[in-house]
């Protein structure tokens, strides 16, 4: 069972990574782009169509992360901190406070989103999103750290 539960939670967070990212890259985007150079590519899709999206991926992946992580809690990290791993997993503690900030932001998140874009609140809009996109990219980056850290996977 947690194999495919890792596996359905892998599948999530790259579906989020790359709405994540597609949205931050689009909303950063300069208004003027080219229409056919890279970053005017991103910029013709509606960047408000993923926010449904992303709200669910992440609420998602932070629910399939939290039934995995008593896996972690009780059969890994024992081990990891016997054996003196305590910067990666200082790197993963990060990444829960990190989780549920992100998972904080998500209302606002949304509410950005869903409202008609007025210039103030595209500024808030981009940076809200980098911020989401920063903590999904460090949970994703350091979650495949730690799979590579020894003792996981033995």
């Amino acid at each position: 069972m947690t194999i495919a539960l890792l596996m359905v939670h892998g599948l999530v967070a790259v579906a989020l990574l790359g709405a994540i990212t597609h949205q931050t890259l689009a909303a950063w985007a300069p208004v003027r782009a080219r229409p056919g150079s890279f970053l005017g590519r991103f910029r013709t899709v509606p960047s408000a169509s993923f926010a449904n999206a992303i709200v669910v991926l992440y609420f998602v992946s932070a629910l399939l992360g939290a039934i995995l992580y008593l896996y972690f809690r009780v059969d890994v990290r024992p081990a990891l901190e016997r054996d003196g791993y305590w910067p990666s997993l200082g790197l993963f503690d990060l990444k829960e406070h990190f989780i549920s900030i992100g998972l904080g932001l998500l209302p606002a998140y949304w509410v950005l989103w869903r409202r008609p874009c007025a210039d103030e609140s595209r500024r808030m809009r981009a940076v809200l999103t980098a911020v989401i996109a920063f903590v999904v990219w460090w949970s994703f980056l350091i979650g495949h750290f730690m799979n590579n850290v020894r003792g996981i996977g033995q």
